[in-house]
């Protein structure tokens, strides 16, 4: 049976939140629902610490994290986690930066222009690709992103990483915490936000580090001024209260309560292997469109790259067609926020996160049919 594409469909996502962030609220989410206990108290008191003090025990346990790794919340979303880390640990040896899209970008920038480090070796790919990894230095440290969230092309293992690394690998994973299984014993910093995977709010970054990063923090003084919401460290000794939930300055309680929630219900799904599944079916709902329809096509030039989060798709449309098709889906209130990043090439940019539920991916593809058709004129 062929499908007539100029007829509109009539199911609808029930959900039709796909941003790439802050990104859709878990299923079946209230916020009446939120533990606001901690609502209009000091994040110092008693309450307060102890709220932000599961947020990183809970992180931790989740993810399994090895022994000696440390969470902690810190200011500004993974960008201040990013910014923060390269500030108090790059300089000490030459470093190596991975950029494939606009934020691995942002990360060489501040690397090059900002911290105007000299010994600096870039391996620098086009959108839809990876650079050659295997070259970077084990000697020196090593800036990167796990998942490219403007291009959705991720890292597929971290076999380029030598265990006798003396450098250290600083990761950038936002979007694949919670939805990619990381190597950690490979990976010495890696930062993300809660508005990714779990549905979180904006404004606060996570911070996880191995003890050879600790052991940098602590024998290592870099010789540019350090501004208060990046200081880790007091009298050679890190700050360990910032991993016990004492922040650097005032969080957000009530988004701590909403993050708190979400980690309640990764764990109702089944802890990490369920979120990661989760996140894979769903790329598995648009894998099967693509595989069926030879107008629309992954960013991603090797499957085993193609994100399972922020899955970026092209079309064979010109931009302002592609700007069209956009529209059309959001005035129809079946997708909003699915415009590719605005650095990225034309198209579309779809999250699959496990806040996501498939069904409502499965509703969404009838409909990008019948999008393509009617600014295609077909």
């Amino acid at each position: 049976m062929i499908m007539d594409m100029n007829a509109k469909p009539v199911l609808k996502p029930s959900n039709p939140n796909f941003s790439s962030g802050p990104c859709a609220k878990r299923p079946g989410y209230d916020v009446a629902n939120l533990d606001v206990s901690t609502l209009g108290r000091s994040h110092r008191s008693v309450v307060g610490k102890a709220a932000l003090g599961r947020a990183c025990a809970d992180t931790a346990e989740l993810l399994k994290l090895p022994a000696g790794y440390r969470v902690g919340v810190v200011p500004a979303s993974d960008t201040g986690a990013v910014e923060m880390i390269m500030w108090s640990l790059l300089g000490e040896r030459p470093v190596d930066v991975c950029a494939w899209e606009s934020f691995g970008s942002g990360w060489l920038t501040d690397v090059t222009k900002q911290l105007k480090l000299k010994d600096v070796v870039t391996h620098v790919a086009d959108y839809g690709l990876l650079p050659d990894l295997s070259q970077t230095n084990p000697d020196n440290d090593i800036v990167f992103t796990w998942n490219g969230t403007t291009s959705g092309v991720m890292v597929p293992d971290a076999d380029w990483i030598s265990d006798e690394r003396d450098g250290l690998t600083i990761c950038d994973a936002t979007s694949a915490v919670f939805a990619m299984h990381l190597p950690w014993e490979k990976l010495d910093v890696v930062t993300f936000s809660w508005q990714k995977v779990v549905g979180g709010e904006g404004a606060h970054g996570m911070l996880i580090l191995s003890p050879r990063a600790i052991e940098r923090l602590e024998s290592y003084v870099p010789n540019w001024p350090m501004p208060k919401i990046f200081r880790l460290t007091k009298g050679g000794k890190l700050i360990e209260g910032i991993f016990r939930g004492e922040t650097i300055n005032t969080p957000s309680m009530l988004c701590v309560a909403d993050y708190l929630d979400s980690l309640d219900w990764i764990r109702s799904l089944g802890g990490l292997d369920a979120a990661v599944a989760k996140s894979e079916a769903n790329l598995a709902v648009i894998q099967r469109f693509v595989d069926v329809h030879p107008w629309i096509h992954f960013l991603a030039q090797q499957q085993s790259q193609t994100s399972n989060t922020s899955v970026c798709l092209t079309l064979d449309l010109d931009a302002k067609k592609v700007k069209q098709l956009i529209k059309l889906l959001d005035d129809e209130q079946v997708a909003f926020d699915i415009g590719a990043y605005r650095d990225a090439p034309a198209g579309l940019r779809i999250w699959c996160g496990a806040t996501v539920e498939s069904s409502d991916l499965v509703a969404l593809m009838p409909w990008l049919e019948w999008a393509y058709a009617q600014v295609n004129d077909i």
